[in-house]
Parts: C-alpha cells; structure tokens; sequence
C-alpha cells in the first residue's frame, strides 16, 4: 500500500482537499482512509486501463475545466468513485460503483449530495446525459471519453489495455463485441457534448476509432 500512495500523491492530495471542501468537518484520518480504498482497487491486478493512471489523466484535464464546473468538488468525486468497482466479467460495475460510493461517503456528504453522484456515475455507464442542460454532466462524460481523442501512440496503448483486461474473451468474440462498441460510437452524430471537447477532440477521435475497427478486422 505505501508504494501505490506514494505514486499517486497528487490524487491523494487531491482527494483530501475536494472532500475537505464539501465537509471541512472531516478528520484526515477518515480520509486518508476513504483515498487508501480508492487507491488499492485502483490497482487491481485485474485492471490494465482503469487504473490510477486513468484517475490522473482525467485530473490533469479536470484542472483545466474546472472553472467551468458549477459543482467541482461533487464532479471530482464521482471521477475518483466512477470506476472503484470494476470486474471485466461484469456489465454492473458503475451500479456497483455507484452503491459502493454512497456507502462510504454518505456519512461525510448530505443525502442531496450522494443522489447527485449517484446520477452521475450512472450515467458513464450509457454516456448520455440525463438532463440537456447538465452541462457538469457534460463535462464529465467528455472526460471520461476524452482518450479516444488523444495522440496515435496514446490511443494503442489504450486500446492494447483494454483488450488485457478481456483476456478471458476469445480473439474473435472480442473482435466482434469491440467492432460493435465503436462502430456504435461513430453512429453518434457527436462523440462529445460540450463544444470544448468536441472542437479540440471530435475529428481525431473519430480517426482513432476507425483505425482501430480496420486493425481488428485485420
């Protein structure tokens, strides 16, 4: 455990002062507690691409549209909650993440404040938005769509982690259930909802993922 805190100190910190922000009650203990958890399933053996690396990258754009956030401690909550519960095998692990994320915060958080994490978190599991106007929400679907957008190098290696962490699917049922997840995405007359993301991410995600698509039928 001392080796995965210290790797991800920023989270850490982070994490405490997001938290702090919402309830400046809070002991450190409870959490340094409540990041410790985050961090050991963050680093399940299991997990190739929804790791602490996952949880930083999606922090380093955080920083970024922050400012436009109208609720940022709630948003960067559900980030470091959206994955906690993660198995390969299983198609309810934001469900699972979701109760697993109420039941630890809910004695820090007010009952209003659980339900909207709640929410958001399930809706990563269809990345659609509950509510148009939710432009918190919005955000923080693009975040966790946003390496489909990144560089050629950085897409492999996340599409190279993703199939580590199905390898207990057989190369042609994987190539046939990813072939349908992604032509699925580029049915969607937009990947993503806020015009940020879209105008800086939309076109090369869109190439990434056709990429992908003409390698798996290869």
């Amino acid at each position: 455990m001392p080796d995965i805190l210290h790797s991800s100190s920023d989270l850490s910190k982070a994490f405490r002062l997001h938290l702090s922000a919402i309830n400046g009650a809070i002991k450190p203990a409870d959490s340094k507690v409540l990041w410790q958890d985050i961090a050991v399933r963050y680093s399940e053996s299991a997990r190739a691409y929804h790791t602490l690396r996952h949880l930083e990258q999606l922090f380093a754009q955080f920083k970024v549209i922050e400012k436009w956030l109208y609720e940022p401690n709630i948003i960067a909550l559900a980030l470091y909650y959206h994955d906690v519960i993660y198995d390969p095998t299983r198609a309810d692990n934001e469900l699972k993440s979701t109760e697993y994320a109420i039941d630890k915060l809910k004695d820090y958080l007010t009952q209003t404040q659980c339900q909207r994490i709640y929410e958001l978190i399930m809706m990563t599991a269809k990345h659609q938005l509950d509510n148009k106007t939710d432009s918190d929400g919005a955000y923080l679907l693009d975040m966790d769509l946003s390496i489909l957008g990144s560089h050629e190098s950085d897409y492999q290696q996340y599409a190279a982690a993703v199939r580590q962490e199905y390898a207990h699917v057989s190369a042609a049922n994987y190539r046939t259930g990813r072939t349908a997840i992604l032509q699925g995405l580029l049915a969607h007359s937009r990947l993503y909802i806020t015009d940020y993301y879209y105008q800086r991410l939309e076109a090369l995600a869109r190439q990434n993922i056709k990429r992908e698509i003409i390698l798996l039928a290869a």
